[in-house]
């Protein structure tokens, strides 16, 4: 049944990436909602610094399956760098939340996904709302490579260099990857302190997730730790869960990734767990 729908919908993933980009150019910085045809909905969370756009193919592939799809643009996302300055992590995770109540107004259920720094407020949400059927989350950071560090320079340079830029390793960050076009290159140094500031309480909620869980993460991913996929997957409460590394992608891969079974998997894991009794 699931191969039956995954070959129905393969249209929209088999879109080059870069030749859908040219054609969405209008919807870069905008949120998306697409209607479906069943009862059920999917909350998609984009990254720091990103637009909806990231996670928008994804949608698409699965409203194709049927599934309402949501990407709300988070607050001081999608328009210059310094309108996040003043942004804390807690408004992203307001509008979160705000986002879920609509989908499940007329949606019986309301699977959460995340990428990034999406992906530790869908940690959060999941922890407050345990009706959630499931989550699918990609490249959640567990931990910054260097973290202690990397927020001592961040609060030191704060108080002399405000902004700063982005740094992109030379084999995956090519400059005209879909996460770079469609990101911040330069950033309020205060921002970065905020998501770090996410992903340390998101660490903290671990225990309280008890819905199925799908990680998935580079084994390239140059800003989260290399263990971080295992720390999550040994510390969430979740019974169900699943976790894949997929090769040669950048941090958060999933507006590039041309790998037909990244997407196949969420759609499998979704319709796996869309009828399953949560208090089993």
């Amino acid at each position: 049944m699931v191969n039956q729908i995954i070959k129905s919908v393969k249209g929209t993933f088999f879109h080059d990436p870069k030749s859908l980009y040219n054609e969405e150019k209008a919807y870069l910085n905008k949120p998306f909602f697409f209607n479906g045809t069943n009862s059920q909905a999917v909350l998609l969370i984009h990254g720091w610094s990103s637009t909806p756009y990231e996670v928008r193919r994804l949608g698409k592939f699965l409203n194709e399956a049927g599934y309402t799809t949501y990407g709300p643009q988070l607050r001081g996302h999608g328009t210059v760098p310094k309108d996040l300055e003043n942004v804390k992590w807690t408004d992203w995770f307001v509008d979160v939340k705000r986002a879920y109540a609509e989908l499940k107004k007329n949606h019986s259920k309301v699977f959460v996904m995340g990428t990034s720094i999406g992906a530790n407020l869908a940690i959060l949400l999941a922890a407050e709302r345990p009706e959630i059927p499931g989550l699918v989350l990609l490249a959640t950071p567990y931990k910054i490579k260097f973290e202690k560090l990397v927020i001592l320079f961040a609060k030191s340079l704060k108080m002399v260099k405000p902004y700063s830029k982005k740094y992109y390793p030379p084999t995956f960050g090519l400059s005209t990857s879909i996460t770079r076009l469609i990101s911040y290159q330069t950033y309020p140094v205060k921002s970065a302190l905020e998501t770090f500031d996410l992903i340390k309480i998101a660490r903290t909620k671990l225990r309280n997730v008890k819905q199925p869980c799908f990680l998935i993460q580079s084994g390239s991913d140059h800003i989260v730790t290399r263990k971080s996929l295992e720390d999550i997957y040994n510390r969430i409460g979740s019974k169900i869960k699943q976790k894949k590394i997929i090769k040669r992608a950048y941090h958060t891969f999933i507006s590039d990734v041309k790998n037909s079974h990244v997407f196949e998997d969420i759609l499998a894991f979704i319709k796996a767990n869309e009828n399953r009794n949560l208090h089993q």
